[in-house]
């Protein structure tokens, strides 16, 4: 009869249990995936797909599972988590990023089409958008300014944009419509004193623009928004 060796008895399990995901860790993930297709690294399809996947991720290893092949560099890979929360903190209280240069977009031209800008891109000190029986969608969430104080002209004829800008944005605009009209709607246009300051100027014949504050929600997001929403006013009935 063989003796029983120390190694012939089982190992209790003493693997450290994977810490869960909070609410805001998961908004964090889907920040770094919105840049990611900002910066053309994932499709609208796949941007949606995973943002899916985020809200409903359980723990860490389900949100770094998501970001791990668009972050950059690579070896920040196993930081993911550490480097949303620093870039969500740095969007919060930080500024609109300056880079004072000649370069950055002058024009931006739509005539029965439409210009598209999002993402990381870059407005030049002077720019000229011109939407003739066309549009323009610019979205200045990530944008980076060539110098402190830009302008940012809009033209329409029978036509409009759509402009968004983050909510710490200075922004100061005038407007002019002729058979028309244009819209803000931005609260306080400064909300980050001695900040830059973009100027944006609406003149529409025939048609209109709108300058919005805060960043587009994907369907999968408003989807998400109002079902929350929907729960808040729930609990509020019942008195929780």
């Amino acid at each position: 009869m063989s003796m029983a060796g120390p190694d012939d008895h089982p190992t209790p399990d003493r693997r450290v249990p994977v810490l869960r995901a909070s609410d805001a860790e998961r908004e964090q993930i889907a920040d770094v995936l919105r840049t990611a297709a900002g910066e053309g690294r994932l499709t609208v399809d796949e941007l949606d797909e995973r943002l899916d996947a985020a809200y409903a991720a359980v723990d860490h290893q389900d949100l770094e599972r998501l970001v791990a092949d668009v972050v950059v560099p690579a070896d920040r890979r196993d930081h993911v988590l550490a480097g949303a929360r620093a870039d969500a903190v740095r969007r919060s209280e930080g500024r609109v990023p300056v880079r004072a240069g000649d370069d950055g977009d002058r024009w931006l031209v739509a005539i029965m089409g439409g210009v598209t800008r999002k993402g990381h891109w870059r407005l030049g000190r002077q720019c000229h958008a011109i939407n003739v029986m066309g549009g323009s969608d610019l979205d200045l969430c990530d944008v980076e300014l060539a110098d402190r104080d830009v302008e940012l002209n809009v033209y329409s004829v029978m036509g409009g944009s759509e402009i968004r800008i983050p909510d710490h944005m200075n922004v100061k605009i005038s407007d002019f419509a002729l058979m028309g009209g244009n819209e803000a709607k931005i609260g306080d246009p400064t909300p980050d004193p001695g900040g830059p300051v973009v100027h944006i100027r609406l003149i529409s014949l025939m048609g209109g623009s709108t300058v919005v504050r805060g960043r587009k929600l994907s369907r999968k997001e408003r989807k998400a928004k109002k079902l929350a929403e929907r729960d808040e006013q729930r609990r509020n009935h019942l008195g929780y």
